[in-house]
């Protein structure tokens, strides 16, 4: 998988590729990434990327600035992008243009997925009020939405994507530790406890200490049911919808819903 992130501030992206988990996997050849500033693109002396936005009225100018439609385009033909009407399956393969935007489609655990099948991945990050609408017409194939909330960084909003994706990739985590995950199934994930076994007065579980696995494995997803229930009973509703619940779940879910789901061992 290779990251494309077209940026007015490399350096921000660059911080996540270069550290933890990520740099194992950049380093292991699982990960590549290429970081490209847009300033790199702009023609005049002051390499300008942004200007003020058209459409004032009554004497006002619409507030805040855009980024210019010029220095993208030519960022996005350095890393082979073209237009969508001049594309054919040679030219791109398996690969996406995005744009994070708060007026996008919300970004979730199935369009990870989704994109983790994906060879190249290329990410516009907007700032300002955002880039020109020409560009999204001419070039960009989503538009996302990580949050009914707006940044002033559009790198936050891409690091956040490309976070939930790369993990994803075969190699970069194990199998095991990806499939009781949140959003996994449509159930929220457990809690889970460290050493000490106690912690200013409060006791890890008494079921996690008795080695017994079904037992742990039971409780494991009878406390995912409650914290989704608690927290998210939207998931429930399309886990139910989508038929992805298992029949045990089922069972559980009923059961705490009719107050019957009483846990001795906390």
């Amino acid at each position: 998988m290779k990251f494309h992130v077209l940026t007015l501030f490399p350096e921000i992206p660059r911080a996540f590729f270069e550290n933890s988990i990520m740099a194992k996997a950049v380093d292991r050849g699982l990960i590549q990434y290429n970081l490209v500033n847009i300033r790199d693109f702009a023609y005049d002396t002051h390499r300008t990327c942004d200007d003020k936005p058209y459409g004032g009225v009554l004497g006002k100018r619409v507030p805040g600035m855009l980024m210019l439609p010029e220095p993208l385009s030519f960022a996005l033909d350095s890393v082979g992008v073209k237009p969508k009407t001049e594309r054919d399956e040679t030219t791109t393969g398996k690969r996406r243009v995005i744009y994070c935007t708060p007026s996008g489609k919300p970004f979730t655990q199935d369009l990870a997925r989704q994109y983790a099948e994906q060879d190249e991945l290329v990410f516009i990050c907007g700032r300002y009020e955002g880039i020109d609408q020409r560009i999204i017409d001419l070039y960009v194939d989503d538009e996302v939405s990580i949050g009914d909330y707006v940044l002033s960084s559009g790198e936050v909003a891409v690091t956040v994507v490309i976070d939930a994706v790369y993990r994803l990739i075969d190699g970069v985590i194990s199998s095991e530790s990806l499939e009781d995950e949140s959003h996994s199934d449509g159930l929220l994930e457990y809690p889970q406890y460290t050493r000490p076994e106690i912690f200013r007065d409060l006791s890890v579980p008494e079921v996690l200490l008795s080695g017994h696995h079904e037992k742990i494995r039971k409780w494991r997803l009878r406390k995912r049911i409650e914290k989704t229930l608690l927290f998210r009973p939207d998931l429930i509703e399309k886990a139910r919808d989508s038929a992805v619940l298992s029949e045990e779940a089922e069972l559980l879910l009923k059961e705490l819903e009719n107050g019957n789901g009483s846990d001795p061992q906390n």
